[in-house]
């Protein structure tokens, strides 16, 4: 009896665990299973996020410009300083004491005013001597071509004091020459300086009494790049400023330089402006513009939208939220803009920034459109 009993309870004991290892084994199964579905939701609820993502990062943030017809003017500034039309410092051609100076500081003279002198009293007394003789010797000459004629007097006794009367002529000429040295005038029209010598002083050819300037009409000195080179010629007209004056004045190209300067690569040109009034003093520093070219209705493109790829200029076109490379021609070229002459139409939208990042057929995102 006892055995039957024990032999019950253990089958029992057996088959309670069974039933807890079949229900461990079915827990695992679920936990197992539920883990792996949640994983595969969350993964399949963030692949679209993701996804989204990507597609954000391959829009560009670009900034446009609407083709429009506009004037544009190709104009050259340059810069440069004032010249006076003539000047010269004056000096006497021989040595000696001064004895008259006959000008007033920053006054207007003459061409041929006497300015200042040197003594000249010996050169006076050996003309006076010489034109005491002059007269005697033309009597000689008169009376030989007299006797001459009567055959009285050989023809070489004439020719001797011919001889005669042409030397002392030109001794007489050649004592007024050095007068003439001794005396200093103005050698044109314009404003004289200020006097550095005073009278008494012993000058020399190498002394300068003052400088004269002639200031109307005055002279504006500058250079443009090489490749206007045979724009400017003569004629040109320009118009510039000077620093206190608000108005610009105007003046005319009269020379050009005969070759490039081989340093700088410019042209040196000179200008002309009447000045009649003496308004402008030379030295002063002027702004020089010239205008070249004008067109009333151009494409015109900022420069750094132009990107040169193997010897040909393209741009870039906004075309439906895409990058639209097109080939264009250049023609007339400012500091900032660069007109198109061919690949363009007005109500095209170019892309402006970001030249370097864009390609065929990129998203792009417009951020500000002029």
């Amino acid at each position: 009896m006892e055995n039957r009993t024990t032999k019950g309870g253990k089958r029992a004991a057996r088959g309670i665990l069974m039933l807890a290892v079949i229900g461990l084994f079915g827990y695992g199964i679920y936990h197992f299973s539920f883990r792996n579905g949640s994983s595969r939701d969350e993964t399949v609820a963030a692949a679209p996020v993701r996804k989204q993502s990507d597609a954000g990062r391959k829009a560009l943030n670009v900034n446009a410009l609407v083709i429009r017809f506009q004037p544009m003017t190709d104009e050259i500034y340059t810069n440069d300083n004032l010249l006076p039309d003539e000047e010269v410092d004056l000096s006497f051609e021989t040595s000696g004491k001064i004895t008259e100076i006959n000008f007033t500081e920053g006054a207007q003279v003459k061409k041929g005013q006497l300015l200042a002198k040197v003594n000249d009293k010996p050169l006076q007394a050996q003309l006076k001597k010489l034109e005491a003789q002059l007269k005697l010797a033309q009597d000689r000459v008169f009376r030989q071509n007299a006797l001459l004629v009567k055959d009285a007097v050989s023809k070489e006794a004439y020719e001797q004091v011919k001889t005669d009367l042409a030397a002392l002529n030109a001794d007489i000429e050649l004592v007024k020459a050095n007068i003439a040295q001794t005396e200093l005038r103005a050698p044109f029209d314009g404003v004289i300086g200020l006097r550095l010598v005073s009278e008494g002083a012993y000058a020399s050819p190498n002394t300068v009494v003052a400088k004269l300037t002639k200031i109307s009409p005055i002279k504006i000195d500058f250079s443009v790049p090489e490749r206007y080179a045979r724009q400017i010629v003569k004629g040109t007209p320009l118009t510039f400023t000077v620093e206190g004056k608000l108005q610009e004045f105007h003046a005319t190209v009269y020379a050009t330089e005969s070759k490039v300067d081989p340093v700088t690569r410019t042209l040196p040109i000179r200008a002309r402006y009447e000045n009649s009034n003496g308004a402008l003093l030379p030295g002063r520093y002027a702004n020089v513009r010239i205008r070249m070219n004008e067109i009333p209705r151009a494409i015109a493109v900022p420069s750094e939208a132009i990107v040169p790829e193997m010897g040909i200029d393209k741009v870039f076109l906004y075309k439906s939220g895409k990058v639209q490379p097109v080939e264009v021609k250049k023609g007339l070229r400012t500091d900032a803009l660069v007109q198109i002459v061919s690949g363009l139409q007005p109500g095209d939208t170019l892309i402006t920034s970001g030249t370097l990042q864009l390609r065929t057929g990129l998203d792009v995102v417009l951020d500000e459109i002029e």
